[in-house]
């Protein structure tokens, strides 16, 4: 397919800024170039902050919210095809992928139109204690003053909205910094809201150096809130520069798929797929371990290896691929690297292992030791090693053992197994029978440990923390 482009601006307060200064964004797949944006310079950022926090803004009722939202949900669904292209021409991922992922964003904006809508407010008696009185302690929630958000580049319109829908929800604006390697997508999306009626104060969005835009946004006490989903590296670089303010981090995962002696082989192997091939295995919740034990370890590899082979791999751009890139060629190295070290320990390719570019075949390894930096560390890419456990127990030690504390899932029919897993697996999620990233968009999501600090988003959560409570109470 021909394209065309794009050059972007950065957006301070809703107005288009361009510079002398540009970055380039380019498609994993070939290398052509995808498009150009702005670069935004300490000034711009400055007056990003400023037009935030003008006395004068008026601040938006929530039916205006939800109105908005509402209104971007349905320009967005107008407009899929277009966002769904340059998704893929950002990042390598394929067609069914990015169509997937405007579907996902349709429905964060719309869960934050509602949520908006709902009382955010308790009421508690006070008279319930004999050293109580005849009052009642109301709550309600107000907004703060300002979010920096930094979002990453797997998902470079979903993880945005996951920001921005809920500060909108409750009012909140936000100043917001895309990945460098996908920015398009983003702008393309500040552009929507504003279009959806966004007052232009309420959301800046650009791309920035690290000493011009990162730091200064971070460290400065004027914004009141840091939300940032990415690296381990990054986000714990950012928890000591922040100072003295509320952090949310949404770091790495390198979440099991736990195959117990009960599971439904033919669930174990969909579930093996879709987590690990799916997204080109780019999701901080993607199956980066299958941990199996000896019983039923050959039928399950033997249904898992079958069924991957139908996961087809190639252009991004073809409705018949199934996996495309990762988000560049040095990243492809990287994992073929790792692939190449775990066979040098031992380690059996029983399917892929080729690369071109940064094109990396969906790969499925076993007789992975567990020392083996493949598993050890995050692999973000499509990379499937098995991993033999002894028991349950086994399982659970084993990754109780990493730095990780995201995701994880386990396929069992086994009631007291599956609340043995959900009780002991230190993780923020796990699910039964299903993928360790399953959720909704509005549920509590986050990790503990190297994934995070334990502060949930989805959009209930992140509209939680994105707001302050105030207490009062009254003689009723």
């Amino acid at each position: 397919m021909s394209w065309t482009p794009l050059h972007c601006p950065a957006y301070i307060a809703g107005q288009a800024v361009f510079s002398e200064k540009n970055l380039e964004v380019r498609y994993p797949y070939d290398g052509s170039l995808t498009g150009t944006v702005a670069m935004a310079t300490r000034e711009h950022l400055e007056a990003a902050i400023e037009a935030a926090l003008l006395p004068t803004n008026q601040p938006l009722t929530r039916y205006e919210r939800s109105r908005i939202l509402r209104q971007a949900a349905a320009l967005l669904a107008e407009r899929r095809e277009e966002f769904a292209r340059l998704i893929t021409r950002e990042t390598g991922l394929c067609w069914k992928e990015s169509r997937y992922e405007t579907g996902r964003s349709s429905d964060v904006l719309e869960f934050a139109a509602m949520e908006a809508l709902r009382d955010d407010g308790q009421v508690f008696s006070c008279d319930i204690s004999p050293m109580g009185k005849a009052r009642r302690i109301i709550t309600t929630r107000y907004p703060v003053n300002l979010v920096a958000a930094i979002t990453p580049f797997n998902h470079p319109l979903n993880q945005v909205a996951h920001k921005l829908a809920p500060a909108i929800a409750v009012g909140a604006p936000m100043i917001l910094k895309p990945s460098d390697r996908t920015p398009l997508a983003a702008l393309k999306f500040a552009e929507l809201l504003y279009e959806a009626g966004l007052p232009g104060w309420m959301l800046s969005m650009f791309a920035g150096s690290l000493d011009d835009v990162i730091s200064p946004m971070i460290e400065d006490p004027r914004t009141e809130v840091i939300t940032f989903t990415g690296s381990v590296e990054i986000g714990k670089s950012i928890a000591m520069r922040a100072g003295y303010k509320k952090i949310c981090l949404e770091l790495g995962g390198n979440s099991p798929l736990i195959v117990l002696a009960d599971a439904d082989l033919d669930l174990a192997a969909k579930l093996a797929c879709e987590g690990s091939f799916r997204n080109s295995g780019q999701r901080c919740t993607a199956v980066k371990r299958i941990l199996v034990v000896p019983e039923i370890q050959e039928a399950f590899t033997e249904k898992f290896v079958a069924l991957a082979k139908t996961y087809l791999c190639g252009d991004p751009e073809s409705e018949a691929t199934s996996v495309g890139t990762v988000i560049s060629e040095e990243s492809a190295k990287l994992l073929e690297r790792r692939v190449h070290d775990a066979v040098a320990m031992g380690a059996r390719i029983l399917l892929g292992g080729g690369r071109k570019s940064a094109l990396l075949e969906p790969t499925i390894l076993t007789h992975v030791p567990r020392e083996a930096e493949v598993v050890h560390e995050e692999s973000f890419g499509p990379l499937a090693p098995i991993i033999t456990v002894k028991d349950l127990d086994d399982a659970i030690a084993y990754y109780n053992s990493g730095r990780f504390g995201l995701s994880s899932a386990v396929v069992t029919n086994d009631l007291a197994a599956a609340m043995k897993a959900a009780k002991e697996l230190k993780t923020g999620t796990t699910n039964i029978n299903e993928v360790p990233g399953y959720r909704l968009e509005h549920t509590p999501f986050g990790g503990v440990r190297d994934s995070g600090l334990g502060i949930k988003e989805g959009v209930t959560e992140a509209m939680k923390f994105f707001s302050h409570v105030k207490t009062f109470s009254l003689p009723w």
